[in-house]
């Protein structure tokens, strides 16, 4: 009670929360989200997990920014797959059946499940090279009246 009182007369101390040893670490920017490619894959593991989903890691891809998400650490043999060159990374990596397997610095891989474009288009990481690829819809000519009718 005496504490209520000396807040609804103004007179409650106010001390400042000193900054050592505070944890808060604000609101994180995707400018300050891009993967840094000299490190071991845990690392690199731990930095895509810990930016998931918001605001995403990201590197350069051909030209755009795609971000990375669902990792983990892959312990096996390199699998088989078609090399992706990413902007900064010392060795290409891999679209496999599984997802995009990348490499740390110290050989060991991680294997990412799914990919962000810019235009916020989300693919597995498996199907980056058949992206582009769309079929053309076709309409039966009941549907083609019902589209005309909607029209």
């Amino acid at each position: 009670v005496e504490a209520v009182h000396l807040i609804a007369d103004g007179k409650a101390p106010r001390i400042p929360q000193p900054k050592e040893g505070a944890t808060y670490e604000g609101i994180q920017k995707k400018e300050n989200a891009e993967i840094s490619w000299d490190q071991p894959a845990a690392a690199l593991h731990n930095w895509i997990r810990g930016h998931d989903k918001v605001p995403g890691a990201w590197a350069t891809i051909d030209g755009q920014v795609v971000t990375f998400y669902g990792s983990s650490l892959l312990d096996a043999s390199v699998p088989a797959g078609q090399e992706l060159v990413i902007k900064g990374a010392s060795r290409p990596g891999l679209v496999t059946k599984n997802g995009l397997v990348i490499f740390g610095n110290d050989g060991k891989m991680v294997l990412v499940r799914n990919l962000q474009f810019e235009d916020g288009k989300m693919i597995p990481a498996s199907k980056y090279f058949s992206a582009d690829e769309t079929t053309a819809l076709e309409l039966t000519e009941e549907e083609k009246k019902m589209a005309e009718d909607i029209r």
